[in-house]
């Protein structure tokens, strides 16, 4: 079977040295927060290039603070893009705002700029782009929409760790940027973590306030705050782990670009603009064969799947939205036809080849021709 993620290679890769972090963390007695978590927050605010960085418990929380840290609440808006994880507009709802969808850009699968302007309302707050699948969001028109109408802009950053706009990170142009650190991400830990940068001094202390029951001293409550705090197992695997992520993004890259070469034109595929670096968290094809390749994947041993069937307007806790079929009919396209593939930088070239000759067979049983 060739899996999807192979979760196991990478940590067969850096063994000895993860083993050796584990230890050290179980012996210094830190299990929460502490040294691991503050050398992590320091590597990474360095590596992205931010004044801050703040160990949370999961990139679905740092989204839940980031929008807490604005003091969005009950009654305000924010917009994001129609077709993602359902973790934005879930955290969006979970601080009592109402998420304003917009319809994605068909190539990048990011939020389409070009209707971002018609969703602006006087109750709007905030616009939380996604980089989807690695590809970064078009963040110049985001920007300028946003210091138009006095808007913050929170970067959801969970798949486009490492990735560039315009040479710069993403996570780090908005206001604030949420990483996730979920094992099967660019840089995943052994269980659930993320992670805020700013360079807002503000916004990053209150952060760390809500990230501990609303805590600026030990079990002095100033507001009402969460349990959310990054554990120091996760920070010192991930500070292994770290140094590396260059690295398997490039192969992530190289192994796309090879996808790309072998399977043009039997399927859609992956686009790079020229202002983004793409890390490919995930290889997303699509056709209009999707559930039947998925199928024939299946029975040939090779994972694959689909981010994501239902766009989250369409979801059961959106319905009260009042959103309909056909109301973002990018998206909703888009959820009928994409599928990913197996990617991760330990894949070998004899197993992409194993998963192109199925992918080409499957054409040739389809067409007569791959």
């Amino acid at each position: 079977m060739i899996p999807l993620v192979d979760l196991t290679a990478q940590y067969h890769a850096l063994r000895d040295e993860i083993d050796s972090a584990i230890r050290a963390t179980l012996e210094s007695g830190h299990f929460i927060l502490g040294p691991a978590v503050t050398k992590l927050e320091e590597n990474i605010a360095q590596y992205m290039g931010v004044r801050y960085a703040i160990g949370v418990a999961s990139g679905t929380d740092a989204l839940i603070l980031a929008l807490r840290a604005l003091d969005i609440g009950t009654g305000d808006e924010v917009i994001s893009p129609a077709y993602t994880f359902f973790a934005t507009a879930g955290a969006i709802m979970s601080v009592g705002a109402r998420p304003v969808f917009v319809d994605i850009e068909p190539q990048t699968y990011t939020i389409d700029v070009q209707k971002l302007e018609a969703a602006v309302t006087p109750h709007t707050k905030a616009i939380i782009p996604v980089h989807l699948y690695g590809h970064p969001a078009y963040m110049d028109a985001i920007l300028k929409t946003a210091a138009e109408h006095k808007l913050k802009v929170i970067e959801d950053t969970a798949q486009a760790f490492g990735g560039l706009y315009n040479g710069r990170k993403v996570g780090a142009l908005g206001n604030i940027g949420c990483l996730s650190f979920f094992p099967t991400k660019n840089l995943g830990a052994f269980g659930d973590g993320g992670m805020v940068v700013t360079d807002d001094a503000q916004v990053a202390e209150r952060i760390r306030m809500l990230r501990t029951h609303g805590w600026k001293k030990k079990y002095h409550s100033e507001e009402l705050g969460y349990n959310s705090r990054l554990d120091a197992l996760q920070a010192a695997i991930l500070n292994v782990k770290l140094p590396h992520v260059d690295a398997w993004n490039q192969r992530r890259r190289e192994l796309a670009h090879r996808y790309s070469a072998q399977l043009s034109p039997l399927v859609g595929m992956p686009v790079e603009k020229s202002w983004g670096l793409h890390v490919y968290h995930l290889y997303i094809i699509r056709t209009s064969h999707r559930d039947k390749l998925q199928s024939f994947l299946k029975e040939a041993g090779v994972a694959s799947e689909v981010y994501y069937p239902v766009p989250p307007p369409l979801t059961v806790p959106c319905k009260k939205l009042g959103y309909k079929e056909n109301d973002f009919p990018v998206s909703e396209q888009a959820s009928l036809e994409t599928l990913a593939l197996p990617l991760y930088p330990e894949l070998t070239e004899a197993q992409q080849d194993r998963v192109i000759s199925i992918v080409r067979e499957f054409f040739v049983n389809v067409s007569g021709k791959a």
